[in-house]
């Protein structure tokens, strides 16, 4: 199943996507994860109802409002390596905030403060039920579904100090979507998907999730531990090797470029960069 938030005349709607017949069917919920919050997915999911046709529908972010975006650094092998770090014992974690979410296919603004915006291509892991300290069994039952989520980051920002929050929460940065697929359409909940970045048709990125040190169980029942993972949750996997930081020399998005982020069954996110701030606005 895939599921989606459709921006409408009336605001957002969950949806589910329906690729073989062209169309997306509306569902009684403001978006997915209040869908998610509602309980009995599979009954709220599979009801009929309005449809519009693919090509006419809008994403919002996946989910628009999640309760927390936990993040996770140095998680793809090659990454790793290519950052020139040791594989670490336990994840690596920081937070974003619901500000920086934008849509599948909105404008990345890249910051006037910035001279070093940078791609990160994710898989995003979003979680459908109330888990606190979660073994292995529970955790993977917790999983609702996998999206895409580009972790745009300013990295001059991120290496001011040792802790990387200021380099990953700028408005309006982070595409999220544009679907919710459950893990059974992709393998269960460890999937091993194709992930690629693409700048103006250029791949920059390309691994396989299966090469995550930590995988998605993992990261459940290891956040779970420290605090009550909800409904609508979302938990940023890392991003494999490939980024711009990392190219000698390094390379960085520019307004007027093209970025497109997938995975395999998943879908993609295609994002216009442009020039965010007043000073960029007035040159």
């Amino acid at each position: 199943m895939k599921l989606a938030t459709l921006r409408t005349a009336d605001g957002t709607r969950a949806a589910r996507i329906d690729e073989a017949a062209g169309q997306a069917v509306l569902l009684e919920a403001p978006d997915v994860g209040a869908l998610l919050s509602a309980g009995d997915l599979t009954a709220r999911a599979s009801a009929a109802g309005e449809t519009v046709a693919l090509e006419e529908v809008e994403y919002a972010p996946l989910v628009p409002q999640p309760g927390k975006i936990l993040c996770i650094g140095l998680n793809y092998r090659n990454h790793i390596l290519e950052m020139g770090r040791d594989l670490p014992e336990y994840p690596t974690v920081f937070a974003k905030f619901a500000d920086t979410l934008i849509g599948a296919s909105d404008d990345i603004r890249r910051p006037v403060e910035t001279e070093e915006l940078d791609w990160e291509c994710e898989l995003a892991i979003v979680i459908g039920s109330t888990v606190r300290r979660a073994d292995e069994t529970t955790a993977a039952a917790a999983i609702a579904g996998f999206a895409v989520l580009n972790d745009i980051t300013c990295r001059d920002w991120q290496f001011r100090t040792r802790e990387w929050l200021q380099g990953k929460n700028w408005e309006a940065t982070t595409p999220l979507g544009p679907w919710l697929v459950t893990p059974d359409e992709v393998g269960g909940s460890r999937p091993a998907l194709a992930i690629r970045t693409l700048v103006d048709g250029e791949v920059r990125q390309e691994d396989n999730t299966g090469d995550l040190l930590f995988d998605p169980v993992a990261l459940v029942a290891y956040l779970s531990t420290m605090i009550t993972l909800r409904p609508g949750d979302i938990i940023a996997s890392g991003t494999p090797g490939g980024v711009g930081h990392a190219r000698k020399p390094a390379v960085y998005l520019q307004p007027g470029q093209r970025v497109g982020t997938e995975i395999d069954g998943l879908g993609r996110c295609d994002n216009l960069v442009v020039a965010d701030g007043a000073s960029e606005a007035a040159a």
